[in-house]
Order: C-alpha cells, then sequence, then structure tokens
C-alpha cells in the first residue's frame, strides 16, 4: 500500500507502523475530522471498516473536514471486516470509554504509546468504534489492550475525532526522536525554522555572572559585605534558560555598560 509521504518518518518508526481503524463510522464528516487529525500529527494509514455509506471519504462533508488531509482520506482503504482491517498488524488496541468486565488489560494513552514506539517490531491498529454504540464486545477482545482516556468521569465521552486526535498527539509524542518535544517549527522540508543560536559553555556563564556581579556591586544593588544568595539565584534564574553563547554576550554587554557609565569612586 502507497501511504502518503512523511518528511518526519523513517521506515520503521512509529510514524509507518500505526494504523487508525474507524469501525461502522455513520458520519462522513467525523471520518473527514479524522483524516486531518492523523495528517496534523504526522501518521496516514486510515482504514474504514464498514462505513454507513460506502463513498463516505468521498462525500462533501467529509471533504470539507479532512481540510488539507485530502491525501489521507483519498487514501484510506475500505474493508468488510475487523480481520481485514487487521492485515499486515501484529498487534490491537480498541479506544472506549466504557469499561468492560471482560477485557483485555486498560492502559492509558501515553503508556501505550510510549511502549509502541519503543517495539519496533509492533506494527500496531488503534481501534475506534461508532459515534453512538462505540466498539462491540466481539471487536474489544479481539485487541491486545483497551484504551481508556483518563477525562472527567461525569462526562467522559469523547466525540470520535477529539479521541483520535488525542492517541494521535501522544503517539506523536513516543514517536519524536530523544530531545525533541515538538515545539520547534518545522518548515515542510523537516528543516527547523528560527534562529539556533549555540550553547554557551560553562566558562562562558561563569565570565558572564563575574562580570555581572561588578555592575550589579557598582549600582549598589548588591553589596559585597551582605550578597546574600542574590548571585545564586540569579545563577538558577539563567540555568533555567538554557543560556546562548550570542545571549551572554548580551549580558555582558549590559554589564559592561553600567560599568562605563557608573562615576568612578
Amino acid at each position: 500500500m502507497n501511504l502518503p509521504q512523511n518528511p518526519h518518518s523513517a521506515d520503521n518508526s512509529l510514524f509507518r507502523r500505526l494504523r487508525f481503524v474507524l469501525v461502522d463510522t455513520s458520519s462522513p464528516g467525523n471520518i473527514g475530522a479524522a483524516a486531518r487529525a492523523i495528517k496534523n500529527m504526522g501518521f496516514a494509514d486510515l482504514v474504514l471498516v464498514n462505513p454507513r455509506f460506502p463513498d463516505a471519504p468521498s462525500q462533501e462533508q467529509a471533504v470539507a473536514f479532512a481540510s488539507g488531509a485530502l491525501d489521507v482520506l483519498q487514501s484510506a482503504r475500505i474493508v468488510t471486516s475487523i480481520d481485514e482491517a487487521f492485515d499486515g498488524c501484529n498487534f490491537a488496541a480498541a479506544v472506549s470509554a466504557r469499561l468492560r468486565e471482560f477485557s483485555p488489560p486498560i492502559v492509558t494513552p501515553r503508556a501505550l504509546t510510549q511502549r509502541l514506539a519503543a517495539a519496533p517490531d509492533l506494527r500496531a491498529a488503534l481501534v475506534f468504534g461508532n459515534e453512538r454504540f462505540g466498539l462491540p464486545n466481539a471487536i474489544v477482545e479481539k485487541c491486545n489492550v483497551l484504551i481508556n482516556i483518563p477525562a472527567n468521569p461525569e462526562y467522559s465521552s469523547l466525540n470520535l475525532s477529539q479521541a483520535i486526535q488525542v492517541l494521535a498527539y501522544e503517539s506523536r509524542m513516543a514517536a519524536l526522536p530523544d530531545g525533541q518535544d515538538g515545539r520547534q517549527a518545522l518548515d515542510p522540508q523537516g528543516a527547523a525554522i528560527g534562529f539556533q543560536g549555540e550553547s554557551a559553555s560553562p566558562a562562558q556563564i561563569e565570565g558572564m555572572f563575574a562580570h555581572l556581579e561588578q555592575a550589579l556591586t557598582a549600582i549598589e544593588f548588591l553589596s559585597p559585605d551582605n550578597p546574600k544568595k542574590l548571585m545564586p539565584r540569579l545563577k538558577r534564574l539563567f540555568a533555567r534558560a538554557q543560556l546562548e553563547t550570542e545571549e551572554v554576550n548580551i549580558l555582558r554587554g549590559i554589564a559592561k555598560q553600567i560599568l562605563a557609565t557608573r562615576p568612578k569612586q
């Protein structure tokens, strides 16, 4: 099967190994919204099991709700059974707000997606049920785990596309390489957008603190005879900022200007 290209996905990454399966979906709009949610997070494999309308992916409402995810929508496969939907997968997770007396082990989205990301041999299907009735027990029992999204116990039922978005987001966070948290903007080719400065070295930071201490003393903000914990607190503050070389230079420039404008005693 040819999937839409994802510039961030390696052949064995979770982006390529994860499938979203929708069972007995009634609304073409929900199918379109699902395609959008999946593509938003970098995934592409969508399978529909017996949708109410056989031509659902091409219906006007589906196209409208898919917005810019028409490639995912148009490549969605329609099958007649859950066994067909599982073809090529060796792990399945049912998504349901309703807990069952007899069900597979219950896991949270985060716990499951971290497990899937860490196991390159798992080709997983996330299974979502009908908007009104959810998943039948017969399908839940075919799955390895049951995903229950932690929500307000007084009103825990999510819209289908909302549930898909939660799982797709958690899957993306789990699949990102170490050190990435999703905040870095990327262009369509996957290159970082914006200035990426060089991290300041410990020696540069120590020199900046010494310079800053001189300036604070000069303006009598810091008393050498009673410094208390001002400098350690400033060090703690700047440690959280993860200073870059250019930022250290700016702070040293400020300290230099303070010292230059102070009248000499």
